[in-house]
């Protein structure tokens, strides 16, 4: 309360946007006060050192040691750090209202407010104890890292989450103070439990810069032997959750992960890593290491590389191969009970199915990933099973279903996301749409839409954001064109025609992107046949040869839109898909480039 009676005060001199800047010095800032109180109420200071005052030496060692931690800390931590006497300390400051006491799922936690922290890191500063403070603060650190450092393989990890999420504030500058003191244990451990985190929070940005930060000093780290399995699954968990859309991020940790001892795969982290260690040796044409490791007798070693032999197919073209491989896995990983396989697996399988729209398939996986998640402790669904199960209803014909999932998963999603969510209205425009509700349909993919160019361009760098504001705007333009109502997206189709010329301009990356050709030439096809253009039906054709992202039915049904082709021009369609299955994955590029530009 002093400190906002302070912090108004100062309005007569300064405005609101001054003060909040000049915060950062917050006891040079909030001085003074009415003149008639007590002078030890007059600042801020003033309050925090008079409370300071009364406490004996070892209370204010203590506050000034334990400053080191920005996020709060436990009684265990206050032991690691203080010593025996560390709960009578607890207790002294808690009395002296210097400290507050929470109690939390991660259980009972001790936390300074920022103004009492920053003068306790000022003390400590003074009194010459910094180093030591790190040091401690680090061995803590470096502790919780060793014993939490394989929990995403554990068979409960939901009590190791909670503790983690509880002590992130302290993990990260932990980090960066490892990091400074080239402290290989302590960047591996605390590496490990990190990238755990943010892969179950598929936070893909912050993953990236973990690998790209530790990448370099972990490559060159080598461990002792009570820290290999610690450095091994900190390379595991980088590598694994960021290779198929960061791919450059994670070359340093995959060259730790080639460095380390090698041992048998006869743990789930030993038989990840053997497979991603093999990873450079997993080549085109005939990938005979991977098939190799496909067919070990070793179960775990042979799940794990079927789940990478899914990616490998799907990057080939060969989506009814990566299904094969995705049931295999499910099946060679069911004995581990590990909940973050189970959702995994099941939305792996459901992806692929949901792609070659086999609905009631991808459903029937998608309520056993489902049934997984409560283990996981994760009521937000990061990883979107509620969504999917709106996608597979919408592919099996039931749009009320489909809105109940909706419903969940909205309520289950991130509570800051904006209700005008793109993908959420695309949900309801093809609910709507399902119940012939056209006019409703059409007008929130025109929302959806609108969201998407309001985000900013188009390319952003970020491979999945990419990805999904094309698959967007391509069901939108397909709505309408189902529609006959070109005019409201006219502007949309000439955006994705660019867009798409742009694409096709640049050099080649990977198969992967083939699909997104092919949803916008879709989305490009069904328009001209709206619009009358001979050259429709060979867009479409040559769409389905390159595969579209199908997620949105009935919008983006296959067979909708093949039976429009052929009733434009059942002979000229027969023969672009004859024309175009002939032709080789590297040759359907430079097809849709050529068509695009009007020479095809």
């Amino acid at each position: 309360p002093l400190a906002v009676e302070l912090a108004a005060a100062r309005v007569r001199v300064l405005s609101v946007p001054e003060i909040a800047r000049r915060l950062g010095d917050r006891f040079a800032l909030l001085r003074g006060g009415a003149r008639d109180v007590p002078e030890r109420h007059r600042t801020l200071h003033a309050v925090v050192d008079w409370s300071w005052n009364l406490l004996d030496e070892e209370a204010r060692a203590a506050l000034r040691t334990m400053s080191v931690f920005p996020g709060g800390f436990s009684g265990e931590a206050a032991e690691r750090v203080l010593g025996e006497d560390a709960l009578l300390l607890l207790e002294q400051l808690a009395d002296q209202s210097l400290l507050t006491v929470a109690d939390t799922p991660a259980g009972v936690r001790f936390r300074m407010l920022e103004t009492v922290r920053e003068f306790s890191a000022a003390r400590r500063a003074e009194a010459g104890e910094e180093e030591e403070a790190v040091g401690r603060f680090l061995d803590w650190a470096r502790d919780f890292g060793v014993t939490y450092h394989d929990w995403f393989f554990s068979s409960e990890p939901l009590a190791a989450w909670e503790r983690i999420r509880a002590e992130q504030d302290n993990l990260v500058p932990a980090l960066r103070h490892a990091l400074a003191r080239t402290d290989g244990p302590t960047t591996a451990a605390l590496t490990a439990v990190l990238a755990a985190l943010w892969s179950t929070d598929s936070n893909y940005l912050r993953l990236a810069t973990l690998a790209a930060d530790t990448g370099p000093p972990l490559s060159h780290y080598h461990p002792e032997p009570a820290y290999v399995e610690v450095a091994r699954a900190a390379a595991v968990l980088c590598t694994a959750s960021l290779f198929m859309g960061y791919g450059p991020h994670v070359v340093r940790q995959l060259v730790t992960l080639r460095r380390l001892p090698p041992a048998p795969p006869d743990t789930l982290l030993r038989a990840i890593a053997a497979v991603l260690g093999a990873v450079p040796e997993m080549q085109p044409p005939d990938y005979a290491v991977l098939r190799e490791l496909c067919a070990s007798d070793q179960p775990l070693l042979a799940g794990i590389a079927e789940c990478v032999a899914t990616y490998v197919w799907e990057y080939e073209h060969d989506i009814d191969r990566a299904l094969a491989s995705a049931r295999r896995t499910v099946t060679a990983l069911a004995p581990v009970d590990n909940p973050f396989l189970q959702v995994m697996g099941h939305s792996r399988l459901a992806q692929l199915c949901l792609q070659l729209e086999q609905g009631d398939a991808a459903y029937g996986h998608l309520r056993q990933a489902l049934e997984a998640l409560p283990r996981l402790g994760d009521d937000h669904d990061t990883i979107g099973v509620r969504w999917g199960l709106v996608l597979a209803c919408l592919q099996r014909g039931d749009p009320d279903e489909a809105e109940y999932w909706l419903r969940q998963a909205e309520q289950a999603g991130n509570p800051k996301k904006d209700d005008s969510d793109s993908a959420d209205l695309g949900g309801r425009a093809e609910i709507a749409l399902a119940r012939g509700l056209t006019e409703v349909g059409l007008g929130l993919w025109r929302s959806a839409m609108d969201g998407v160019t309001e985000a900013g361009p188009m390319y952003s760098g970020d491979p999945f954001l990419d990805r999904w504001a094309l698959k967007i705007q391509s069901a939108a333009v397909t709505a309408h064109a189902h529609a006959g109502r070109l005019e409201p997206v006219a502007q949309a189709v000439g955006r994705l025609r660019r867009g798409l010329t742009t694409l096709l301009s640049a050099p080649a990356h990977s198969p992967m992107d083939l699909p997104v050709y092919g949803t916008v030439l879709h989305a490009l096809g069904m328009a001209g046949l709206a619009a009358g253009d001979g050259t429709a039906v060979r867009m479409i054709a040559l769409a389905e040869r390159l595969r579209v992202l199908r997620d949105y039915q009935p919008t983006m049904s296959a067979d909708r839109a093949r039976k429009a082709a052929e009733q434009a021009d059942r002979a000229a369609y027969a023969d672009a898909v004859s024309e175009y299955a002939a032709l080789p994955r590297d040759g359907l590029r430079e097809a849709a480039r050529a068509l695009i530009s009007g020479r095809g």
